[in-house]
């Protein structure tokens, strides 16, 4: 776009077209350039935007000018761009709070606008809890800096000293001279665009915690009431004029490759696209029946070639023979002075993500041009995979991702985007693909299975003088122990997993703290001593200390631990993770059955300074009952490839009727940087679950889910 096009649309003072309660991620390149009216129109410019995007990676890419960061358009609205996602667990409020907390305006004044690869600058993918930490900040420097340049304007307009100006809910105000300007009436001088054209600076100053307005306040989430009305569309809710339904042919278990299939039963079905393209074989119809009686028939004809697959029961010790270069203990001669030597082996098992909205796309191809609606952890992960698959130019795909509902690290990787926009390009219509319950469970990657060896030696005072901890599949996150172990060794050993897997909600360290936290307490009971003082005689981190001390005291460990009865038992667990800090009491409950109940649970979780305590509060919520279902009852069953429980019915997340009292305390750190709440909270509850078991058995747990030992 010129600068004569540019001045143009500036003095034209053209009013939003984009409604301001609407699904903020369907906004058209259209609407977008006549609501941003007012100088920032290099924001719009696909190619521009291109150029303008930050690194990849761990989700810190800093936008290369203000004005792909963020707009003040000439009627008010202030719009804010991230490559973030919002999958329920609360970016857009947090996102919102932060820009709002820098601009100096209510929360209420922004529209967020997020993981539209055609608008925003790429982030990098929403893994990890790195919103927080990488995202925020260069998200409050561009704020910032945005502010500081209108405060400049101001100042230049009326000739004053810009330290004589105050800024409040979106005005700067001269007090002297009893005069006001608008962000709105600054975004009409032509010295905007060019002022905003700058990179936000390195050293630009954001407000102190201590003058906080916005950030560290509850903020409910900005969209609440679309969601709640049922407004709000998510991705498998998109429909496009003319838009057909579309399903793919699976194999009928793992392991096994396509060696022919018939496609003529199909093609003679009325209005039915069919498509092959390799292994890939799918059809569009004009309805979802349609489209899985053409699949149906096609699956009729295939041909496969199958291959022995392990089965669930088995899984373990196949993961364990298969194991690559697993280490010895290096620390034998440790483990000879040792006073008692003590050695386990925790198996972990594979589990799915479970979202409630199931893997959705559509895709629609224009003029040569993909767009692509869909609900994904990684915008522009995904974009670059469409770009490839089908030889476009990086401007010819646009991608965006409406607010979807659940991800908990299954939809960082995926294909559903590619199996929509190859029918739809055959087709020559708009097509949606929507995965069915069954294939959610079965085809999305799992959480991965995990046998975990440990072996560590104890001195005649108890304390640990070698530590040698081993995770065979599952990976490294969590895996060195925060304790004072003597001579220690943690190593992550690779294997062959005969199931897809993948990220999960804290990776590895779900395993990795379960595992070492039942292994703490057998040392502690090897020892003679107390679960929570040993713990604390090895533990020199002062957060670890800080949030195990306030969780044991709020439940009260010293006496609950010596009531001793069959049918109650009380556990504890603590760790770290993405550098916040967690511990969790759990109290639970046996019927004469051996039936378990968990009826309580105290946590104490520490992430820096909190940003958000409601919206932290729910992840905290969410981890502890999302871990309660791994500890419980989650795990996948197969044999001979193929998924035996791909259903809500035969794989049960927790219910309503398990959830237990909850007694959550957040500790502030003002004095810290915030990191990430979303995951941390998760570690610390299936090892809680399964200490108290033994407190009321006398029986060690050493697999999840926890079968109660009879």
């Amino acid at each position: 776009m010129s600068t004569r096009q540019d001045k143009r649309i500036v003095k034209s003072q053209v009013k939003s077209t984009c409604d301001r309660t609407a699904a903020p991620n369907e906004i058209s390149r259209r609407d977008f350039v006549q609501m941003l009216g007012a100088g920032l129109l290099i924001a719009v410019s696909a190619p521009v935007v291109s150029a303008q995007r930050g690194g990849r990676g761990g989700g810190g890419g800093r936008a290369r000018s203000i004005s792909a960061r963020l707009h003040v358009g000439i009627d008010g609205t202030i719009s804010v761009m991230t490559g973030k996602i919002e999958q329920g667990q609360g970016a857009r409020a947090e996102i919102t709070a932060a820009a709002a907390e820098e601009l100096g305006v209510a929360a209420s004044r922004l529209n967020l606008i997020m993981g539209d690869t055609s608008l925003v600058p790429d982030d990098g993918p929403t893994v990890g809890s790195m919103t927080t930490p990488l995202t925020i900040p260069p998200v409050r420097q561009a704020a910032a800096a945005a502010r500081t340049l209108l405060i400049g304007l101001a100042a230049q307009k009326w000739g004053v000293d810009r330290a004589a100006l105050q800024v409040s809910d979106g005005k700067i105000t001269h007090a002297a001279s009893n005069r006001t300007l608008t962000y709105a009436d600054l975004a009409r001088t032509e010295d905007l665009p060019k002022a905003f054209a700058q990179a936000a600076p390195a050293d630009v100053t954001v407000r102190v915690v201590k003058d906080w307005k916005v950030l560290g306040t509850p903020l409910p989430r900005p969209n609440g009431r679309d969601l709640v009305t049922g407004a709000h569309r998510f991705p498998s809710d998109i429909i496009r004029p003319g838009m057909l339904y579309g399903k793919v042919l699976r194999a009928p278990a793992y392991g096994v490759k396509l060696i022919s299939v018939d496609l003529a039963p199909a093609k003679a079905m009325k209005d039915v696209v069919v498509v092959q393209e390799g292994s890939f074989v799918g059809v569009a119809a004009r309805t979802t029946l349609v489209a899985e009686r053409a699949i149906e028939e096609i699956a009729k004809t295939a041909q496969w070639e199958t291959s022995p697959q392990p089965s669930s029961t088995e899984i373990f010790g196949y993961l364990k023979r298969r194991a690559q270069n697993q280490p010895a203990n290096p620390f034998a001669d440790e483990l000879a002075k040792a006073a008692k030597v003590l050695k386990a082996t925790y198996n972990v098992a594979y589990i799915q993500h479970t979202p409630m909205e199931t893997r959705s796309a559509v895709a629609e191809w224009a003029d040569g041009k993909l767009t692509v609606w869909t609900g994904t952890q990684n915008p522009f992960g995904w974009h670059s995979q469409l770009v490839q698959a089908f030889g476009l130019a990086t401007d010819a795909v646009r991608l965006l991702v409406p607010d979807f509902g659940g991800g908990f690290g299954g939809k960082s990787q995926g294909e559903v985007h590619v199996e929509a926009a190859r029918l739809a390009k055959a087709a020559g219509k708009p097509v949606c693909v929507k995965w069915t319950r069954a294939e959610e469970f079965t085809w999305a990657y799992f959480r991965p299975a995990a046998v975990i060896e440990i072996e560590a030696g104890l001195d005649p005072k108890g304390v640990l003088t070698s530590w040698h901890f081993v995770n065979i599949n599952a990976g490294s996150p969590g895996i060195e122990t925060p304790y004072r172990a003597g001579r220690a060794q943690s190593r992550s050993v690779n294997t062959n997993s005969p199931l897809r897997q993948g990220s999960y909600r804290a990776l590895a360290s779900t395993g990795n703290n379960f595992a070492r936290e039942c292994f703490m307490d057998e040392l502690a009971a090897a020892a003679g001593a107390d679960p929570l003082e040993f713990r604390l005689a090895h533990l020199d981190n002062p957060r670890i200390r800080a949030v195990l001390e306030a969780a044991t005291q709020r439940f009260d460990w010293k006496n609950r631990v010596e009531r001793k009865s069959p049918t109650v038992g009380v556990g504890l667990a603590c760790g770290t993770e993405k550098n916040s800090v967690v511990a969790a009491c759990a109290e639970i409950a046996l019927d004469e059955a051996g039936k378990m109940t968990v009826c309580r649970v105290c946590e104490a979780f520490e992430c820096g300074k909190i940003l958000n305590p409601v919206n932290l509060m729910s992840q905290v919520q969410g981890c502890i009952i999302m871990g309660m279902g791994a500890a419980l009852r989650e795990e996948m069953r197969f044999a001979n490839g193929k998924i035996l429980n791909a259903s809500f019915g035969s794989y049960e997340v927790p219910r309503f009727d398990d959830v237990p009292e909850l007694d959550i305390q957040l500790l502030d750190r003002p004095d810290m940087n915030a990191v990430g709440g979303g995951e941390t909270p998760i570690i610390a509850i299936a090892p809680a679950i399964a200490n108290a078991v033994y407190h009321a058995t006398g029986k060690r747990v050493r697999a999840l889910p926890i079968k109660v030992p009879v």
